[in-house]
């Protein structure tokens, strides 16, 4: 059993990503007050104790501590690790993502540092700080406080002296609407909208002050403890503590793993050093260790596809780096070539895809030739698609994500079940479907209104997710879906994952003929995608409506009862509809 230690982002991100296991853990709150739905979670409400928290595990067999509290939750992170510490359990800190402390910042270690030499404040710092800020307004400081729009934060800042007419409320952005000399922040980081108001503050030309935020010395306590920032590391931190805790292990992405080489090639080319693991930052901000390794003229990182199938799992993912006039990528022994257009780089260019080429830019400073390898690629590659989709000689690097995530197919489905009863139980006017986070992405734009709890993720599987709306009774449901999955959906194959719906071109051409398009655009195409660039504007409308009136053939039988809105999304999150 799990307890995650809660109430904020990072509480809810790691809510979600227990949520996938299907098993029962537990998420205790101070106050009870967040909004965060829990799918087999168990929520505790209210402060625990040292005394109480040692008792309550070993009532409950807890085997694993996740502390996602407040960086500033100092007494509960160090309650934290006593109670780790008499019971011998491992303890995972999810901490945030903290930007780089600027020096037009006035940073301080406490509240009595706040300068003086102002005339007036507002101070984010949280209800609990108004009486470590009283002082100020002895020292005749305007101090306006800004706290969250509760009966319970409004009664406990008056009960510290705060005046109706000193608060001001966040609401759903971090604008500033107070004229002050300066403003008082905690060092919050990303996820506590820290940058947000900085450029916020700094727009309005006031002076920032910011609170350090506490750092807690774990080498004080004989405990397995680990840190982490961002839900993968959470997940793949379990999965090696807790293994039987998921059904299925994740990965990592060849993508990963190329750069996972380069970091370590980088490393022992600058310091001699060779680390059995290294820090990657992937796309979303978040930093994992990764278990590297070393040969004469390269590093290596072995493709961790966890329980998702790949023909390149334990193979070494290789890369050499050098000093260089700028930042080259080349593809070396095992990587393929793209022959054909349609991919993110012309026919020529080793395959390495965009997401990943990124990410080696991110992660190594400065400019360097990059040369990534793999192992046996050439050989690999012919039990793959790439053959088919013209890639040449060896394997692609991929990724978006940096982390492959595995399902069951009946594992996944109970998940999408799982979401889209919540989504109901949201109480939210409609319920959203995206195939995955780039669609949704552009839909949750769409819908700014809805509350994160409508949007659901079906990955391939429409028709299942359709009849489950149905079955529960959804009224209004928007189908988000891009052009490969559309044209699939558009012939009928309301499971569009590539073991079973192909690349069929001549029903791309019947598509194209229906649309008074140019037939033969069918047999200059790759990939489906292709047609966004290739189609003249004058064509995309009734193209699109060609596509979408096929979808609705087929998925609006699925939800007899509801009312079905299905959008078109391209590459670039624009949205169509008929």
């Amino acid at each position: 059993m799990i307890i995650i230690f809660g109430g904020t982002t990072e509480g809810r991100m790691a809510v979600d990503g227990l949520g996938q296991a299907g098993k029962r853990y537990f998420y205790s709150t101070r106050s009870g007050e967040q909004e965060v739905p829990l799918v087999l979670g168990q929520r505790l409400a209210g402060a625990m104790d040292e005394e109480a928290m040692v008792a309550f595990c070993r009532d409950y067999g807890i085997r694993l501590i996740v502390d996602a509290a407040h960086p500033f939750a100092k007494d509960l992170h160090h309650n934290l690790c006593r109670v780790a510490e008499e019971l011998a359990i491992p303890l995972v800190r999810f901490e945030r993502i903290f930007p780089p402390r600027e020096a037009d910042i006035t940073w301080i270690d406490d509240y009595s540092q706040v300068p003086t030499d102002i005339h007036t404040l507002l101070a984010t710092t949280g209800v609990q700080s108004i009486s470590k800020l009283k002082y100020l307004e002895a020292e005749g400081i305007k101090v306006f406080y800004r706290i969250l729009h509760r009966e319970s934060s409004i009664a406990l800042a008056k009960a510290q002296g705060a005046e109706e007419s000193q608060l001001c409320y966040y609401e759903d952005d971090n604008t500033i609407d107070i004229d002050a000399d300066a403003i008082l922040l905690k060092e919050s980081g990303e996820s506590g909208g820290f940058s947000e108001k900085v450029k916020a503050a700094r727009a309005k030309g006031m002076r920032i002050i910011a609170l350090k935020r506490p750092l807690i010395n774990y080498s004080l306590y004989n405990i397995n403890y680990t840190l982490v920032n961002g839900p993968h590391g959470l997940r793949r931190m379990i999965e090696h503590l807790l293994p039987d805790f998921f059904p299925l292990k994740s990965g990592l992405t060849t993508g990963t793993c190329a750069t996972a080489a380069a970091v370590a090639a980088l490393c022992r080319l600058h310091t001699g050093q060779t680390p059995e693991n290294v820090p990657v930052r992937l796309p979303d901000g978040e930093t994992i260790s990764v278990p590297v390794g070393y040969s004469d003229d390269y590093a290596f990182c072995l493709k961790d596809a966890g329980d998702d199938p790949d023909v390149t799992n334990g193979v070494e993912i290789r890369a050499s780096v050098q000093p260089a006039e700028d930042f080259v990528i080349k593809g070396g022994d095992g990587v393929g070539r793209f022959t054909l257009p349609g991919f993110d780089y012309p026919p020529g260019e080793p395959a390495i895809n965009r997401g990943p080429r990124q990410m080696l830019r991110e992660n190594i400073p400065g400019n360097y030739s990059i040369t990534i390898s793999v192992e046996h690629g050439a050989e690999l590659a012919r039990r793959t698609f790439n053959p088919r989709l013209g890639i040449e000689g060896g394997i692609s690097i991929i990724g978006v994500s940096g982390i492959v995530q595995p399902y069951s197919e009946e594992a996944f489905l109970e998940s999408i079940r799982k979401c889209l009863e919540v989504a109901c139980a949201s109480g939210a006017e409609r319920i959203v479907l995206g195939s995955g986070a780039k669609s949704e992405n552009a839909l949750r734009a769409l819908y700014p209104e809805l509350p994160t709890q409508a949007f659901v993720q079906y990955g391939n599987f429409v028709g299942e997710t359709l009849q489950m709306a149905a079955a529960l009774g959804c009224n209004s449901v928007t189908l988000g879906v891009m052009l490969g999955k559309a044209v699939k959906l558009a012939a009928g194959q309301l499971d569009t994952h590539s073991r079973r719906a192909t690349f069929d071109r001549d029903f791309v051409r019947q598509l194209l003929i229906e649309s008074h398009c140019d037939a033969a655009l069918a047999d200059s195409v790759t990939l489906v995608r292709e047609l966004w660039d290739l189609l003249p504007s004058s064509a995309l409308t009734p193209f699109v409506h060609t596509v979408l009136d096929h979808c609705c053939r087929h998925c609006l039988p699925l939800l007899p009862n509801g009312e079905l809105t299905i959008l078109l999304i391209d590459d670039e999150g624009r949205i169509y509809q008929l």
